[in-house]
């Protein structure tokens, strides 16, 4: 297995011993999670052009953690966040991600979401 492979295995790994810990109702994800999981897309949403396979796998395992409301709504927060950490990232690059990766997504990758909705 390839070491990236490696990576995002013991990421899910994580994630799920997270998701069976977390209290009903009570978001499991954190933005650490968030920020690993798309940590790889950073130069597509900087730069355009087409994002990274690992990008997408990153996307995939965000979308894998995130089942229920409040943990969408906590890794919507955390992508906010980590969109205003980066004023480089550009908003088209970001909107389309899910579309370029072909993921179904409930997670708004923008700087300007309402995460409570």
């Amino acid at each position: 297995m390839k070491k990236g492979g490696a990576v995002i295995s013991m990421l899910v790994v994580f994630a799920m011993v997270q998701l069976l810990a977390a209290k009903p109702g009570e978001a499991a994800i954190t933005c650490g999670q968030e920020d690993s999981s798309l940590a790889s897309c950073i130069p597509y949403l900087m730069g355009g052009g087409n994002p990274a396979a690992a990008c997408c796998d990153g996307l995939k395992n965000l979308k894998a953690i995130t089942p229920t409301t409040a943990d969408r709504r906590a890794a919507c927060d955390c992508v906010k966040a980590a969109a205003a950490r980066n004023p480089n990232i550009k908003e088209n690059a970001a909107s389309s991600l899910p579309s370029k990766c072909g993921v179904q997504i409930d997670i708004p990758i923008s700087k300007t979401t309402n995460c409570a909705k």
